[in-house]
């Protein structure tokens, strides 16, 4: 049941940290504003209402019993009322008196006079509206063959402090609100820009020096964020020099063999060593490009809708077909994505006759599906096809003009832009490559 209870509140709770602090000050306070509110309505407010209320009615109930007094000098009565009780008294002859008002139980106010009237018995039947006037309450008593209307103003039977009081329980509530927004999101800000920077380096992007900022704890992970950020930066710029040298002293003996090759009689022998030499280039060239760091081209916003149909086009093959969704923009390095599209599509014409290229856009996230209908890769392969150097021999021949880093390419390019790539049977029963891209 607790499990159960914990799953419900995980869900209907935010996500965000600048909307939980909010919720961790803004409930707290809530809830003593409405504690606070009760307590003041229950034991203030309408009790002093109700106490109110009863001498106004216990005035009203004493003004028609003196009146039945024929001593009494009816018209020195209600000016005395009116001068000394604030009473405004008027008695309506020959009227028919209509009893029926509207009952409205949302008002405290009309609450009160109702339970009043009725519990007062010197007075029958009665009438009241407290909506007619703004500022004054129009009550009827039955007497006799007419009615007694008293006029009487509003704040005899309600306390102006109830105003103050929500003015004041409101209005500094907002304000502290409000201060606590600014407060949490200039310490939800750093933490924002740190994970936007992680982002940003973990797809390559080109970054300025990051600059920590927040509360210590902060400030401590951008620090460190920083410093890992610079050790790979440097690892990488090392890897970069140590391959120009690799490149530079494996091109250099490649080269004399090439030429010593010239010189050998048997050509037989000298077309064997010249495959292997030029394999040995080949290879050596892929792993340079598989390598090389992504971090040299910048990003920028392109179509890859037209991206794709120039590669499309620069193949010239009519077994290669396309559904684009036109113009589709995404932010991220031209470039990579051209060589990861011509790897799968070249590996895609090498196994297979016919290729069917598809990109689609929903919501924010971009789809690009290529299918073959060569041989395809067991489901076991799928995920040791995208490892370095690996090549598999059933399904796909093995052949030295691969030396299986087309797919390692391919994913590398796509996880640095913050994708996926994955393997599954196409509807041509061959291989089809699935890339999710955000946008």
């Amino acid at each position: 049941m607790f499990f159960g209870l914990s799953d419900f509140l995980k869900k209907i709770l935010p996500k965000r940290l600048f909307y939980r602090a909010l919720l961790i000050v803004a409930v707290p306070v809530l809830v003593l504003q409405l504690i606070i509110t009760f307590v003041f309505f229950d034991s203030l407010w309408i009790k002093t209402n109700k106490g109110m209320t009863r001498a106004l009615i216990n005035e009203i109930s004493t003004f028609v019993k003196v009146y039945d007094n024929e001593e009494i000098i009816k018209d020195e009565l209600k000016n005395t009322f009116s001068l000394f009780l604030d009473l405004n008294i008027e008695l309506v002859n020959n009227q028919t008196f209509d009893y029926q008002y509207n009952e409205r139980w949302f008002s405290p106010i009309d609450r009160t006079l109702r339970r009043e009237l009725k519990s007062n018995f010197n007075l029958g039947e009665f009438w009241f509206n407290t909506t007619n006037y703004k500022e004054l309450i129009d009550i009827r008593i039955k007497y006799e063959d007419g009615y007694f209307k008293f006029l009487v103003p509003k704040d005899r039977v309600s306390s102006s402090s109830a105003r103050i009081f929500a003015l004041w329980i409101t209005v500094p509530a907002i304000i502290m609100v409000m201060i606590s927004l600014i407060f949490l999101k200039n310490q939800t800000r750093p933490i924002t820009n740190l994970a936007r920077a992680a982002e940003r380096f973990g797809k390559g992007e080109e970054l300025e020096e990051f600059r920590p900022s927040g509360a210590m704890e902060i400030r401590q992970a951008g620090h460190e964020f920083e410093m890992m950020r610079k050790r790979i930066l440097r690892h990488l710029n090392q890897r970069n020099e140590m391959l120009s040298g690799i490149s530079h002293d494996l091109r250099t003996p490649l080269t004399r063999m090439k030429l010593q090759i010239a010189f050998i009689e048997d050509k037989d022998l000298a077309n064997k060593l010249a495959e292997d030499i030029n394999e040995m280039e080949k290879m050596l060239n892929e792993y340079l490009q598989f390598t090389s760091s992504s971090y040299i081209e910048k990003n920028e916003m392109f179509n890859l809708s037209e991206l794709i149909d120039q590669v499309v086009n620069k193949y010239n093959n009519k077994n290669i077909e396309n559904d684009l969704t036109p113009r589709v923009y995404i932010n991220g390095r031209k470039n990579l994505i051209n060589r990861c599209l011509n790897n799968i599509i070249d590996n895609a014409l090498k196994y297979g006759g016919k290729v069917k290229i598809k990109l689609h856009k929903k919501n924010t996230n971009l789809f690009i599906t290529i299918d073959d209908d060569g041989p395809g890769i067991p489901n076991k392969e799928h995920e040791n096809v995208f490892k370095p150097f690996y090549k598999i021999d059933k399904g796909r021949a093995d052949s030295k003009s691969s030396v299986g880093l087309g797919l390692s390419i391919a994913s590398d390019i796509i996880r640095s832009h913050g994708g996926s790539i994955t393997l599954d049977k196409s509807k041509m029963n061959g291989l089809s490559v699935k890339i999710f891209l955000p946008v």
